[in-house]
């Protein structure tokens, strides 16, 4: 009863404030290699700009009483944060570890600062910029979560509360740890699916999966019934039920069925493509979700699908506004620089005119 109370109040909060919704998956290649990939959508825009975080640059953790952590990058990282501040909410490190925030409404709870923990306490933005920066493993940051707080901090740019969040972290081999901010402690849960969206917690939505285990990518064969034979009308009659809408449960669905059921590509140049390819199934574009406010209406959209290439170091992004694929890498600069280097995600949408490109061709 409580639990379905708890997801009771969360829809509930959810239809009441900002659209916001991510959707997050793993792929692995025939070669072994291993890439995430993850969307970004908000009812509101988010100013993003792709950046390189160097060795040794210091960070100070943000709290509801000033001052938190003080902590110095132990590695590199390179990867998208927002509005003006400089840490890392997407991003890869140089040791192949990758870290994403997810909204995560009417259900992440965040620790109380006092005297007693301000001094290892950060921000709910700053959560992955600090994993990035410290940690070479999923076992370091497991180790680690027990030195960290959460704190409830009302930041600039997000609103009058506390922005809300959940976590993902990724190993180069592809394996991944969910930590979830649930009543004042950090959760954690080892995700062998490799697929993460929105509220409610991770753990509901494995058992949510269970709805689904009919679906399959195979075609329905064709039965008789009452001496009349019924046949699929096309393509894709396995996945018949398969929920399309935009809600988190319904994405984790399609997520852990598309990157479950996708043929492994070559190699991690092919898996790349292939992992912008699934994501493109969760683009929402202006005016499909919308929200009543304040006279009028907000929209929630797919403002950046980026994916981290683990193992080349990698960080791969388009925008709503351009949609042709970029990538920034590790390797071409200079990782113990004194500053932080960093250009806007958004730009004009490119496209090319190939019409010289058409030659005559033979007829056969």
């Amino acid at each position: 009863m409580r639990k379905f109370f708890q997801i009771f109040i969360a829809i509930f909060t959810m239809s009441v404030c900002h659209l916001n919704g991510c959707t997050g998956i793993r792929m692995t290649g025939k070669d072994g290699s291993s890439v995430n990939g993850r969307t970004v959508e908000f009812g509101t825009n988010i100013e993003m700009s792709v950046c390189v975080i160097p060795r040794h640059f210091t960070f100070i953790g943000k709290t509801p009483a000033g001052e938190g952590l003080k902590y110095t990058s132990k590695y590199a990282a390179a990867g998208i944060y927002c509005f003006k501040d400089q840490v890392l909410m997407d991003g890869v490190n140089e040791e192949g570890l990758a870290c994403a925030a997810f909204y995560f409404p009417g259900f992440a709870g965040y620790t109380a600062v006092d005297s007693g923990n301000q001094s290892k306490a950060i921000s709910p933005v700053e959560f992955p910029n600090w994993v990035l920066t410290q940690f070479a493993s999923l076992e370091e940051v497991k180790e680690a979560l027990k030195s960290i707080v959460i704190a409830p901090t009302v930041l600039a740019d997000w609103g009058a509360t506390p922005p809300p969040f959940h976590y993902i972290v990724y190993d180069k081999q592809g394996n991944a740890l969910v930590i979830e901010p649930v009543d004042g402690h950090l959760v954690t849960y080892d995700n062998k699916i490799g697929v993460f969206t929105n509220s409610p917690t991770f753990d509901w939505h494995l058992e949510n999966l269970r709805n689904f285990i009919n679906l399959t990518s195979f075609n329905a064969k064709p039965i008789t019934l009452r001496d009349v034979r019924l046949a699929p009308f096309g393509q894709g009659s396995g996945m018949v039920g398969l929920p399309g809408d935009f809600t988190p449960p319904s994405r984790f669905v399609r997520a852990a069925i598309f990157s479950s059921t996708a043929i492994a590509a070559k190699d991690v140049e092919s898996v790349v493509g292939q992992t912008f390819h699934i994501l493109n199934q969760f683009d929402i574009p202006v005016g499909a979700v919308r929200q009543k406010a304040s006279g009028g209406f907000e929209t929630d959209s797919t403002l950046l699908t980026s994916v981290k290439d683990p193992n080349r170091l990698r960080y791969y992004f388009k925008s709503y506004d351009d949609q042709t694929i970029k990538w920034i890498a590790l390797k071409d600069f200079n990782l113990n620089a004194e500053t932080i280097k960093s250009a806007p995600t958004t730009g004009e949408n490119t496209t090319f005119n190939v019409s010289e490109s058409l030659k005559p061709r033979p007829l056969f």
